[in-house]
């Protein structure tokens, strides 16, 4: 059987793979189950902390707990895919990672041991603070760009040390076409980046790639592949990092550099299913059905069930036709 050279919009693929998915409105939604431990530096436990849990693929479901006295947490119900793991406590540096949830294994716990230090090193100061980054997340994710950089501006008031917050700030700059008052920030952070022996690193390529965006939303093509290099580079085995720039070039249409990340990201975390499945719609858009089919497979092999498979298999049952 041979695979049609007819290039197919993703929109009109997306549309009939949900109408294929009845249970595509419950995204998020599975079998699946995370838990875990909340430490301090010593590894003691952590009770009473805020634990969030926000399905990153698809809709916008978050869920919530409270560590136990023994700093235990944990999550039921949870569909396949990538979520992002948020904790937040007062007199702690903030938590966040992106861990994945599979419902055909048993998913391995996670153990998250809080950063403290004094306050100029970077922790939150209070209950109040908590509530701001919250707020200012919530405004950012809502589109609502001044309120987002008035509730982190505050945040960081409260906890100066924390300069971390000076991304975000610059992303919602940026978001609202602000790009070079976002750029500014962004220098204030690899400024700032350049004495963190601790998150220095990761911190610089959040900037750097921030830069790169907004040289790209501005059309400029080679300062934005010069600073998204410099992501790599601050940070080359973050497979995230990677995935992330290509979403970047792929939202842009620019879908030679998307296959670039795309599929770097895979090489640096060979089991990390999300870039074949970013790879097949890439190569939809460019007509490559062959290529586009190869990579839904790789993807399928990675995730084999869940939403995101269904769409998977609905789209090659198209192509392959």
């Amino acid at each position: 059987m041979t695979s049609r050279t007819v290039k197919i919009p993703l929109a009109l693929i997306v549309l009939v793979a949900f109408a294929a998915v009845p249970a595509f409105s419950q995204a998020g939604h599975g079998k699946g189950r995370l838990g875990g431990l909340v430490l301090d530096p010593d590894r003691n436990p952590v009770p009473g902390v805020k634990v969030t849990l926000k399905y990153a693929e698809v809709g916008n479901l978050v869920l919530e707990t409270k560590t136990g006295k023994k700093g235990d947490w944990s999550f039921i119900g949870l569909g396949t895919g990538k979520w992002t793991l948020t904790v937040l406590a007062p007199g702690y540096m903030p938590y966040e990672s992106v861990v994945r949830v599979s419902q055909l294994e048993a998913n391995p716990k996670v153990e998250v041991v809080l950063g403290k230090a004094d306050k100029a090193a970077g922790v939150i100061s209070d209950d109040q603070s908590v509530v701001l980054l919250e707020q200012g997340n919530q405004f950012y994710k809502d589109g609502r760009y001044d309120e987002a950089i008035e509730a982190y501006q505050k945040f960081q008031e409260a906890n100066p040390g924390l300069y971390q917050i000076q991304v975000s700030i610059a992303d919602s700059y940026r978001e609202k076409g602000d790009h070079d008052k976002a750029i500014a920030v962004y220098n204030e952070v690899l400024t700032l980046a350049a004495s963190d022996l601790k998150l220095g690193r990761e911190m610089s390529a959040k900037a750097f790639s921030g830069i790169g965006n907004c040289h790209l939303k501005q059309g400029r093509l080679q300062e934005a592949q010069d600073y998204f290099q410099k992501s790599i580079e601050a940070s080359p085995k973050d497979a995230i990092l990677a995935y992330n720039v290509g979403e970047i070039y792929f939202s842009n249409q620019a879908l030679d550099e998307a296959v670039r990340y795309f599929e770097l990201a895979a090489e640096i975390k060979a089991d990390f299913p999300d870039p074949w499945l970013k790879l097949g719609y890439v190569y939809l858009n460019k007509a490559d059905n062959a290529k586009a089919a190869e990579s839904f497979e790789k993807f399928l092999v990675l995730e084999p069930e869940g939403e995101r498979a269904a769409l998977a298999r609905n789209v090659l049952g198209l192509i392959k036709k």
